[in-house]
Protein backbone atom coordinates (compact mmCIF):
# COMPACT_ATOMS: atom_id res chain seq x y z
CA UNK A 1 0.00 0.00 0.00
CA UNK A 2 1.63 2.88 -0.84
CA UNK A 3 1.36 5.99 2.05
CA UNK A 4 -1.63 7.13 3.05
CA UNK A 5 -2.43 11.08 3.40
CA UNK A 6 -2.97 11.55 7.38
CA UNK A 7 -6.41 12.94 6.89
CA UNK A 8 -6.60 9.61 4.67
CA UNK A 9 -5.65 7.51 7.08
CA UNK A 10 -6.96 9.02 10.21
CA UNK A 11 -10.46 8.95 8.73
CA UNK A 12 -9.99 5.04 7.81
CA UNK A 13 -8.34 3.96 11.13
CA UNK A 14 -11.61 6.10 12.92
CA UNK A 15 -14.17 4.69 10.59
CA UNK A 16 -12.28 1.34 10.82
CA UNK A 17 -12.19 1.26 13.93
CA UNK A 18 -15.97 2.34 14.74
CA UNK A 19 -16.66 -0.61 12.17
CA UNK A 20 -14.77 -3.20 14.34
CA UNK A 21 -15.50 -2.16 17.48
CA UNK A 22 -19.34 -2.41 16.69
CA UNK A 23 -18.45 -5.77 14.66
CA UNK A 24 -16.68 -6.81 17.81
CA UNK A 25 -20.10 -5.95 20.19
CA UNK A 26 -21.99 -8.07 18.05
CA UNK A 27 -19.69 -10.81 18.08
CA UNK A 28 -19.35 -10.51 22.17
CA UNK A 29 -23.28 -10.75 21.98
CA UNK A 30 -23.16 -13.74 19.91
CA UNK A 31 -20.58 -15.33 21.11
CA UNK A 32 -21.84 -15.16 24.79
CA UNK A 33 -25.61 -15.62 24.18
CA UNK A 34 -24.10 -19.26 22.31
CA UNK A 35 -22.39 -19.89 25.37
CA UNK A 36 -25.37 -19.66 27.50
CA UNK A 37 -27.61 -21.24 25.46
CA UNK A 38 -25.09 -24.50 25.27
CA UNK A 39 -24.58 -24.15 28.81
CA UNK A 40 -28.52 -25.36 28.88
CA UNK A 41 -28.46 -27.63 26.19
CA UNK A 42 -24.72 -29.83 27.31
CA UNK A 43 -23.39 -30.65 30.31
CA UNK A 44 -20.06 -29.79 31.54
CA UNK A 45 -18.47 -33.29 30.73
CA UNK A 46 -19.57 -32.75 27.02
CA UNK A 47 -17.58 -28.57 27.40
CA UNK A 48 -15.16 -30.59 28.79
CA UNK A 49 -14.86 -33.55 26.23
CA UNK A 50 -14.26 -30.96 23.40
CA UNK A 51 -12.18 -28.61 25.72
CA UNK A 52 -9.48 -31.65 25.82
CA UNK A 53 -9.28 -31.89 22.27
CA UNK A 54 -9.31 -28.73 21.41
CA UNK A 55 -6.14 -27.58 23.28
CA UNK A 56 -4.22 -29.42 20.99
CA UNK A 57 -5.99 -28.31 17.89
CA UNK A 58 -5.96 -25.08 19.36
CA UNK A 59 -1.87 -25.33 19.97
CA UNK A 60 -1.62 -26.99 16.12
CA UNK A 61 -4.23 -24.01 14.85
CA UNK A 62 -1.15 -21.14 16.08
CA UNK A 63 0.81 -22.55 13.19
CA UNK A 64 -2.16 -22.02 10.42
CA UNK A 65 -1.55 -18.19 9.38
CA UNK A 66 2.30 -18.39 9.87
CA UNK A 67 2.65 -15.21 10.98
CA UNK A 68 2.11 -14.39 7.32
CA UNK A 69 -1.00 -12.34 7.45
CA UNK A 70 0.62 -10.05 9.91
CA UNK A 71 3.53 -9.50 7.87
CA UNK A 72 1.19 -8.81 4.44
CA UNK A 73 0.08 -6.08 6.47
CA UNK A 74 3.05 -5.01 8.20
CA UNK A 75 5.52 -4.75 5.26
CA UNK A 76 5.56 -0.90 3.34
CA UNK A 77 5.39 -2.73 -0.19
CA UNK A 78 3.85 -5.58 -1.26
CA UNK A 79 3.52 -7.33 -4.85
CA UNK A 80 0.83 -10.36 -6.34
CA UNK A 81 3.45 -12.66 -6.60
CA UNK A 82 4.56 -12.66 -2.87
CA UNK A 83 0.92 -12.61 -1.81
CA UNK A 84 0.27 -15.57 -4.24
CA UNK A 85 3.25 -17.33 -2.87
CA UNK A 86 2.26 -16.76 1.38
CA UNK A 87 -1.23 -17.93 -0.06
CA UNK A 88 0.04 -21.40 -0.88
CA UNK A 89 2.39 -21.64 2.08
CA UNK A 90 -0.58 -20.90 4.01
CA UNK A 91 -3.04 -23.75 1.75
CA UNK A 92 0.21 -25.87 2.71
CA UNK A 93 0.18 -25.40 6.33
CA UNK A 94 -3.15 -25.55 6.80
CA UNK A 95 -3.05 -29.34 5.03
CA UNK A 96 -0.06 -30.22 6.81
CA UNK A 97 -1.70 -29.73 10.03
CA UNK A 98 -5.18 -31.24 9.34
CA UNK A 99 -2.97 -34.33 8.55
CA UNK A 100 -1.24 -33.65 12.13
CA UNK A 101 -4.57 -33.59 14.21
CA UNK A 102 -5.56 -37.14 12.21
CA UNK A 103 -2.17 -38.76 12.97
CA UNK A 104 -2.20 -37.38 16.61
CA UNK A 105 -5.96 -38.31 17.55
CA UNK A 106 -4.65 -42.21 18.93
CA UNK A 107 -2.44 -40.26 21.32
CA UNK A 108 -4.99 -37.78 22.32
CA UNK A 109 -7.26 -41.01 23.24
CA UNK A 110 -3.98 -42.70 25.37
CA UNK A 111 -3.13 -39.46 27.11
CA UNK A 112 -6.86 -38.71 28.77
CA UNK A 113 -8.02 -41.83 28.32
CA UNK A 114 -11.32 -40.81 26.58
CA UNK A 115 -11.77 -43.21 23.31
CA UNK A 116 -14.69 -40.08 22.32
CA UNK A 117 -11.95 -37.98 21.61
CA UNK A 118 -10.90 -39.82 18.30
CA UNK A 119 -13.43 -38.83 15.99
CA UNK A 120 -13.67 -35.51 17.79
CA UNK A 121 -10.04 -34.58 16.53
CA UNK A 122 -10.76 -36.10 13.65
CA UNK A 123 -13.16 -33.92 12.35
CA UNK A 124 -12.12 -30.56 14.32
CA UNK A 125 -9.03 -31.16 11.73
CA UNK A 126 -11.10 -29.84 8.65
CA UNK A 127 -10.99 -26.34 10.26
CA UNK A 128 -7.12 -25.90 9.09
CA UNK A 129 -8.30 -26.58 5.37
CA UNK A 130 -10.44 -23.83 5.35
CA UNK A 131 -8.48 -21.73 7.76
CA UNK A 132 -4.84 -21.98 5.69
CA UNK A 133 -6.91 -21.04 2.33
CA UNK A 134 -8.52 -17.19 3.79
CA UNK A 135 -5.62 -15.94 5.54
CA UNK A 136 -4.58 -14.02 2.76
CA UNK A 137 -7.37 -12.67 1.37
CA UNK A 138 -8.25 -11.55 5.25
CA UNK A 139 -4.89 -10.04 5.12
CA UNK A 140 -5.57 -8.04 2.35
CA UNK A 141 -8.42 -6.71 3.52
CA UNK A 142 -6.77 -5.59 6.67
CA UNK A 143 -4.36 -3.42 4.79
CA UNK A 144 -6.57 -1.55 2.85
CA UNK A 145 -8.11 -1.10 5.82
CA UNK A 146 -11.16 -2.12 4.53
CA UNK A 147 -12.50 -2.92 8.17
CA UNK A 148 -16.63 -2.22 7.36
CA UNK A 149 -16.19 -5.20 5.09
CA UNK A 150 -13.94 -7.24 7.13
CA UNK A 151 -16.23 -6.52 10.14
CA UNK A 152 -19.18 -8.04 8.24
CA UNK A 153 -17.75 -11.18 7.32
CA UNK A 154 -16.40 -11.84 10.97
CA UNK A 155 -19.59 -11.03 12.31
CA UNK A 156 -21.21 -14.26 9.52
CA UNK A 157 -18.89 -16.89 10.98
CA UNK A 158 -20.08 -16.62 14.97
CA UNK A 159 -23.75 -16.04 13.34
CA UNK A 160 -23.51 -19.45 11.07
CA UNK A 161 -21.17 -21.14 13.48
CA UNK A 162 -23.50 -20.08 16.41
CA UNK A 163 -26.89 -21.53 14.11
CA UNK A 164 -25.18 -24.65 13.63
CA UNK A 165 -24.14 -25.41 16.92
CA UNK A 166 -27.37 -24.30 18.61
CA UNK A 167 -29.47 -26.27 16.12
CA UNK A 168 -27.50 -29.18 16.59
CA UNK A 169 -27.71 -28.83 20.53
CA UNK A 170 -31.64 -28.93 19.84
CA UNK A 171 -31.43 -31.93 18.06
CA UNK A 172 -29.96 -33.87 20.22
CA UNK A 173 -26.25 -34.30 19.22
CA UNK A 174 -24.74 -33.40 22.37
CA UNK A 175 -20.44 -32.97 22.31
CA UNK A 176 -21.12 -32.81 18.16
CA UNK A 177 -23.14 -28.95 18.52
CA UNK A 178 -19.46 -27.84 19.65
CA UNK A 179 -17.99 -29.93 16.91
CA UNK A 180 -20.00 -28.79 14.16
CA UNK A 181 -19.85 -24.92 15.81
CA UNK A 182 -16.07 -24.99 15.52
CA UNK A 183 -16.07 -26.32 12.04
CA UNK A 184 -18.27 -23.42 10.33
CA UNK A 185 -16.96 -20.67 11.59
CA UNK A 186 -13.74 -21.15 9.64
CA UNK A 187 -15.73 -21.97 6.48
CA UNK A 188 -18.03 -19.30 6.47
CA UNK A 189 -15.31 -16.91 6.77
CA UNK A 190 -13.01 -18.00 4.43
CA UNK A 191 -15.84 -18.29 2.04
CA UNK A 192 -16.47 -14.75 2.86
CA UNK A 193 -13.28 -13.29 2.50
CA UNK A 194 -12.96 -14.94 -1.34
CA UNK A 195 -16.31 -13.52 -2.18
CA UNK A 196 -15.06 -9.75 -1.05
CA UNK A 197 -11.77 -9.91 -2.49
CA UNK A 198 -11.27 -9.60 -6.31
CA UNK A 199 -7.22 -10.97 -5.66
CA UNK A 200 -6.96 -14.53 -7.03
CA UNK A 201 -3.53 -16.14 -6.17
CA UNK A 202 -1.30 -17.45 -8.73
CA UNK A 203 2.09 -19.02 -9.19
CA UNK A 204 4.26 -18.76 -6.13
CA UNK A 205 7.69 -17.26 -6.69
CA UNK A 206 10.50 -17.51 -4.09
CA UNK A 207 12.55 -14.02 -3.61
CA UNK A 208 14.71 -12.89 -0.72
CA UNK A 209 11.64 -10.67 0.19
CA UNK A 210 9.33 -13.71 1.11
CA UNK A 211 12.29 -15.57 2.81
CA UNK A 212 12.17 -11.95 5.41
CA UNK A 213 8.12 -12.06 5.61
CA UNK A 214 8.97 -16.04 6.34
CA UNK A 215 11.31 -14.78 8.82
CA UNK A 216 8.63 -12.29 10.40
CA UNK A 217 5.65 -14.55 9.96
CA UNK A 218 8.22 -17.51 11.83
CA UNK A 219 8.78 -15.44 14.74
CA UNK A 220 5.24 -13.76 15.09
CA UNK A 221 4.03 -17.09 15.24
CA UNK A 222 6.23 -18.41 17.53
CA UNK A 223 5.35 -16.11 19.97
CA UNK A 224 2.15 -17.44 19.38
CA UNK A 225 2.78 -20.37 20.25
CA UNK A 226 4.68 -19.63 23.12
CA UNK A 227 1.92 -17.96 24.54
CA UNK A 228 -1.07 -20.05 23.78
CA UNK A 229 1.17 -22.71 25.62
CA UNK A 230 1.38 -20.82 28.45
CA UNK A 231 -2.18 -20.00 28.73
CA UNK A 232 -3.69 -22.96 28.04
CA UNK A 233 -1.52 -25.95 29.78
CA UNK A 234 -2.98 -25.26 32.62
CA UNK A 235 -6.48 -26.74 30.96
CA UNK A 236 -4.30 -29.55 29.95
CA UNK A 237 -2.98 -30.49 33.49
CA UNK A 238 -6.81 -29.94 34.41
CA UNK A 239 -8.45 -32.37 32.52
CA UNK A 240 -5.29 -34.86 33.02
CA UNK A 241 -5.40 -34.86 36.76
CA UNK A 242 -9.12 -33.48 37.77
CA UNK A 243 -11.35 -34.70 34.54
CA UNK A 244 -13.77 -33.81 32.43
CA UNK A 245 -16.35 -32.37 34.89
CA UNK A 246 -13.88 -30.28 36.62
CA UNK A 247 -11.80 -28.77 33.16
CA UNK A 248 -15.13 -28.23 31.80
CA UNK A 249 -16.35 -26.04 34.86
CA UNK A 250 -12.64 -24.29 34.75
CA UNK A 251 -12.93 -24.11 30.58
CA UNK A 252 -16.27 -22.07 31.00
CA UNK A 253 -15.46 -19.42 33.67
CA UNK A 254 -11.91 -18.63 32.07
CA UNK A 255 -13.64 -18.31 28.29
CA UNK A 256 -16.11 -16.25 30.01
CA UNK A 257 -13.64 -13.98 31.51
CA UNK A 258 -11.59 -13.98 28.31
CA UNK A 259 -14.45 -12.94 26.00
CA UNK A 260 -14.70 -8.73 26.72
CA UNK A 261 -10.49 -8.45 26.52
CA UNK A 262 -10.22 -10.94 23.23
CA UNK A 263 -12.97 -8.90 21.93
CA UNK A 264 -12.20 -5.55 22.70
CA UNK A 265 -8.34 -6.00 21.57
CA UNK A 266 -9.80 -7.47 18.44
CA UNK A 267 -12.16 -4.69 17.89
CA UNK A 268 -9.24 -1.83 18.33
CA UNK A 269 -5.74 -4.29 17.76
CA UNK A 270 -6.31 -5.04 14.28
CA UNK A 271 -6.93 -1.47 12.89
CA UNK A 272 -4.11 -0.06 15.72
CA UNK A 273 -1.69 -2.39 14.15
CA UNK A 274 -2.42 -1.52 10.47
CA UNK A 275 -2.33 2.08 11.27
CA UNK A 276 0.79 2.02 13.06
CA UNK A 277 2.74 -0.12 10.65
CA UNK A 278 1.86 2.30 7.81
CA UNK A 279 2.95 5.34 10.33
CA UNK A 280 6.17 3.49 11.58
CA UNK A 281 8.88 6.27 10.18
CA UNK A 282 6.51 9.29 11.65
CA UNK A 283 7.89 9.22 15.32
CA UNK A 284 5.43 11.95 16.85
CA UNK A 285 2.23 10.87 14.83
CA UNK A 286 2.80 7.58 15.72
CA UNK A 287 3.28 8.03 19.65
CA UNK A 288 -0.17 9.94 19.39
CA UNK A 289 -2.07 7.51 17.89
CA UNK A 290 -1.01 4.35 20.62
CA UNK A 291 -1.23 6.47 23.47
CA UNK A 292 -5.00 7.56 22.11
CA UNK A 293 -5.83 3.82 21.53
CA UNK A 294 -4.28 2.62 24.28
CA UNK A 295 -6.27 5.00 26.53
CA UNK A 296 -9.35 3.51 24.87
CA UNK A 297 -8.65 0.11 25.16
CA UNK A 298 -7.55 -0.16 29.03
CA UNK A 299 -10.58 2.68 29.91
CA UNK A 300 -12.63 0.12 28.58
CA UNK A 301 -11.21 -2.99 29.87
CA UNK A 302 -11.56 -1.53 33.42
CA UNK A 303 -15.71 -1.46 34.50
CA UNK A 304 -15.75 -4.95 32.60
CA UNK A 305 -13.27 -5.97 35.46
CA UNK A 306 -15.17 -4.32 38.31
CA UNK A 307 -17.95 -6.00 36.86
CA UNK A 308 -16.46 -9.45 36.80
CA UNK A 309 -15.08 -9.44 40.24
CA UNK A 310 -18.05 -7.93 42.38
CA UNK A 311 -21.09 -9.96 40.16
CA UNK A 312 -19.34 -13.30 39.72
CA UNK A 313 -22.05 -15.07 40.84
CA UNK A 314 -24.97 -13.42 39.50
CA UNK A 315 -23.38 -13.31 36.26
CA UNK A 316 -22.60 -17.40 36.47
CA UNK A 317 -25.91 -17.83 37.80
CA UNK A 318 -27.96 -15.50 34.96
CA UNK A 319 -25.69 -16.64 32.00
CA UNK A 320 -24.93 -20.35 33.13
CA UNK A 321 -27.85 -21.39 35.21
CA UNK A 322 -27.61 -22.58 38.62
CA UNK A 323 -26.23 -25.79 37.32
CA UNK A 324 -23.03 -24.40 36.42
CA UNK A 325 -22.81 -22.68 40.51
CA UNK A 326 -19.53 -24.39 40.88
CA UNK A 327 -17.59 -21.91 38.25
CA UNK A 328 -18.43 -18.47 39.99
CA UNK A 329 -15.12 -19.12 42.34
CA UNK A 330 -13.28 -19.62 39.61
CA UNK A 331 -14.80 -16.53 37.47
CA UNK A 332 -14.45 -14.14 40.34
CA UNK A 333 -10.52 -15.25 40.70
CA UNK A 334 -9.70 -14.60 37.11
CA UNK A 335 -11.19 -11.47 37.14
CA UNK A 336 -8.29 -9.35 37.48
CA UNK A 337 -6.78 -11.07 34.72
CA UNK A 338 -9.41 -8.98 32.77
CA UNK A 339 -7.83 -5.86 33.13
CA UNK A 340 -4.02 -7.29 33.26
CA UNK A 341 -4.34 -8.21 29.85
CA UNK A 342 -6.28 -4.70 28.89
CA UNK A 343 -2.81 -3.58 30.08
CA UNK A 344 -0.10 -5.45 28.21
CA UNK A 345 -1.71 -7.17 25.05
CA UNK A 346 -1.89 -3.20 23.45
CA UNK A 347 1.68 -3.54 23.35
CA UNK A 348 1.53 -6.16 20.75
CA UNK A 349 0.67 -3.19 18.25
CA UNK A 350 3.43 -1.26 19.59
CA UNK A 351 6.45 -4.37 18.55
CA UNK A 352 4.99 -5.97 15.81
CA UNK A 353 4.49 -2.93 13.92
CA UNK A 354 7.88 -1.68 14.52
CA UNK A 355 9.22 -4.79 13.76
CA UNK A 356 10.51 -5.86 17.03
CA UNK A 357 8.98 -9.42 16.81
CA UNK A 358 12.00 -10.51 18.45
CA UNK A 359 11.51 -8.61 21.46
CA UNK A 360 8.18 -9.81 22.01
CA UNK A 361 9.35 -13.27 21.83
CA UNK A 362 11.93 -13.02 24.21
CA UNK A 363 8.92 -11.29 26.29
CA UNK A 364 6.78 -14.65 25.89
CA UNK A 365 9.32 -16.65 26.46
CA UNK A 366 10.09 -15.01 29.42
CA UNK A 367 6.81 -15.12 31.26
CA UNK A 368 6.29 -18.77 30.64
CA UNK A 369 7.92 -20.18 33.75
CA UNK A 370 6.69 -17.82 35.71
CA UNK A 371 3.08 -18.80 34.81
CA UNK A 372 3.63 -22.71 34.43
CA UNK A 373 4.70 -22.42 38.13
CA UNK A 374 2.50 -20.68 39.17
CA UNK A 375 0.07 -23.55 37.84
CA UNK A 376 2.15 -26.75 39.08
CA UNK A 377 1.79 -24.48 42.21
CA UNK A 378 -2.05 -24.09 42.02
CA UNK A 379 -3.06 -27.63 40.77
CA UNK A 380 -2.95 -29.54 43.93
CA UNK A 381 -5.59 -27.08 45.11
CA UNK A 382 -7.70 -28.06 42.23
CA UNK A 383 -9.75 -25.02 39.86
CA UNK A 384 -9.54 -22.54 42.09
CA UNK A 385 -5.54 -23.19 43.17
CA UNK A 386 -5.00 -22.77 39.49
CA UNK A 387 -7.00 -19.70 38.79
CA UNK A 388 -5.38 -18.00 41.82
CA UNK A 389 -1.87 -18.60 41.28
CA UNK A 390 -2.28 -17.71 37.36
CA UNK A 391 -3.94 -13.85 39.01
CA UNK A 392 -1.00 -13.23 41.22
CA UNK A 393 1.23 -14.81 38.69
CA UNK A 394 -0.24 -12.31 35.94
CA UNK A 395 -0.07 -9.32 38.67
CA UNK A 396 3.36 -9.60 39.68
CA UNK A 397 3.99 -9.45 35.80
CA UNK A 398 2.63 -6.47 34.44
CA UNK A 399 5.31 -4.13 35.72
CA UNK A 400 8.23 -5.79 34.02
CA UNK A 401 5.86 -6.23 30.70
CA UNK A 402 5.34 -2.72 30.34
CA UNK A 403 9.24 -1.65 31.42
CA UNK A 404 10.12 -4.02 28.74
CA UNK A 405 7.85 -3.16 25.74
CA UNK A 406 8.34 0.66 25.72
CA UNK A 407 12.53 0.03 26.13
CA UNK A 408 14.06 2.06 23.21
CA UNK A 409 10.99 2.90 21.75
CA UNK A 410 8.97 6.90 21.43
CA UNK A 411 7.19 5.67 24.14
CA UNK A 412 8.33 5.96 27.73
CA UNK A 413 7.08 4.50 30.83
CA UNK A 414 5.86 7.73 31.99
CA UNK A 415 3.89 7.92 29.16
CA UNK A 416 2.12 4.81 30.31
CA UNK A 417 1.94 5.88 33.77
CA UNK A 418 -0.16 9.16 32.64
CA UNK A 419 -2.64 6.84 30.11
CA UNK A 420 -3.23 4.54 33.49
CA UNK A 421 -3.58 7.35 35.95
CA UNK A 422 -7.41 8.39 35.21
CA UNK A 423 -8.79 5.19 34.71
CA UNK A 424 -7.61 3.33 37.66
CA UNK A 425 -8.47 6.38 39.96
CA UNK A 426 -11.92 6.43 38.28
CA UNK A 427 -12.29 3.00 38.48
CA UNK A 428 -11.36 3.45 41.92
CA UNK A 429 -14.38 4.93 42.65
CA UNK A 430 -16.83 3.17 40.94
CA UNK A 431 -15.13 -0.03 42.57
CA UNK A 432 -16.29 1.56 46.23
CA UNK A 433 -19.66 2.78 44.73
CA UNK A 434 -20.46 -0.59 43.60
CA UNK A 435 -19.26 -2.45 46.35
CA UNK A 436 -21.38 -0.29 49.03
CA UNK A 437 -24.42 -0.93 46.87
CA UNK A 438 -23.73 -5.11 46.37
CA UNK A 439 -24.10 -4.99 50.06
CA UNK A 440 -26.93 -2.86 50.52
CA UNK A 441 -28.92 -4.59 48.20
CA UNK A 442 -28.25 -8.43 49.40
CA UNK A 443 -29.04 -12.07 48.49
CA UNK A 444 -33.10 -10.87 48.57
CA UNK A 445 -33.31 -9.44 45.29
CA UNK A 446 -33.16 -11.85 42.02
CA UNK A 447 -29.86 -12.20 40.51
CA UNK A 448 -30.49 -10.19 37.02
CA UNK A 449 -32.03 -7.55 38.88
CA UNK A 450 -29.03 -7.23 41.29
CA UNK A 451 -26.98 -7.16 38.20
CA UNK A 452 -28.85 -4.51 36.45
CA UNK A 453 -28.92 -2.33 39.68
CA UNK A 454 -25.39 -3.12 40.02
CA UNK A 455 -24.41 -2.62 36.79
CA UNK A 456 -26.05 0.40 36.26
CA UNK A 457 -24.41 2.44 39.14
CA UNK A 458 -20.92 1.11 38.81
CA UNK A 459 -21.23 2.17 34.93
CA UNK A 460 -22.16 5.19 35.90
CA UNK A 461 -20.23 6.14 38.26
CA UNK A 462 -17.03 5.67 36.20
CA UNK A 463 -17.86 7.25 32.93
CA UNK A 464 -19.31 10.38 35.27
CA UNK A 465 -15.83 10.25 36.78
CA UNK A 466 -13.70 9.28 34.07
CA UNK A 467 -15.25 12.07 31.94
CA UNK A 468 -16.74 14.90 33.48
CA UNK A 469 -14.40 14.85 36.58
CA UNK A 470 -10.87 13.96 35.46
CA UNK A 471 -11.66 15.90 31.56
CA UNK A 472 -11.62 13.04 29.86
CA UNK A 473 -14.68 13.54 27.48
CA UNK A 474 -12.77 15.31 24.84
CA UNK A 475 -11.16 12.32 23.87
CA UNK A 476 -14.78 10.17 23.49
CA UNK A 477 -16.98 13.69 22.37
CA UNK A 478 -14.23 14.24 19.71
CA UNK A 479 -14.28 10.38 18.14
CA UNK A 480 -17.94 10.56 17.74
CA UNK A 481 -18.01 13.83 16.41
CA UNK A 482 -15.10 12.56 13.95
CA UNK A 483 -17.48 9.60 13.33
CA UNK A 484 -20.41 11.84 12.28
CA UNK A 485 -18.58 13.79 10.20
CA UNK A 486 -16.92 10.72 7.79
CA UNK A 487 -19.68 8.13 8.15
CA UNK A 488 -20.83 9.82 4.76
CA UNK A 489 -17.52 8.87 3.03
CA UNK A 490 -18.06 4.98 4.44
CA UNK A 491 -20.00 3.65 1.56
CA UNK A 492 -18.38 5.16 -0.90
CA UNK A 493 -15.01 4.14 -0.29
CA UNK A 494 -15.97 0.44 -0.82
CA UNK A 495 -18.84 0.75 -3.25
CA UNK A 496 -18.65 3.61 -5.48
CA UNK A 497 -14.67 3.86 -5.44
CA UNK A 498 -13.44 0.79 -4.14
CA UNK A 499 -10.07 0.19 -3.22
CA UNK A 500 -7.54 -1.79 -6.34
CA UNK A 501 -7.67 -6.00 -6.23
CA UNK A 502 -4.10 -4.96 -4.38
CA UNK A 503 -2.06 -2.09 -3.22
CA UNK A 504 1.03 -3.30 -5.06
CA UNK A 505 3.75 -2.26 -6.66
CA UNK A 506 4.34 -3.04 -10.38
CA UNK A 507 5.27 -6.78 -11.16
Amino acid sequence: MGHLPDEELKKRTVLGGAAKLCGQAVNFALRLGFIVVLARLLSPQDFGLVAMVMVVTGFYGMFTTGGLSAATVQKAHITDEQVSTLFWINVAIGAAFAILCIATAPLMVAFYRESKLFWIAVSLAAGFLFTGAGVQHSALLQRQLRYSTLTIIETLGPVVSSAVGIGMAIAGFGYWALVGAAVAGPVMTTAGSWLVVRWRPGRPRWSSDIRSMLLYGGTITMNTLVSYTTYNLEKVLLGRFWGADILGLYGRAYQLISVPTEYLNGAIGGVAFSALSRLQDERATFKAYFLRGYTIAVSMTMPITILCAVFADELILVLFGPNWSGAAAIFRLLAPTVLIFGIINPFSWLLLSLGLQGRSLRIALAIAPLVITAYAIGLPYGPTGVATAYSIAMTLWVVPHVLWCVRGTVISAGDIARCLFRPFLAGGIASAATLVVHAAIGPSLPPIVKLILGGTVMFSFYAGTLLFVLGEKDIYFNLVRSLFRMSTDRSKRETEAPSPPLPLRAR
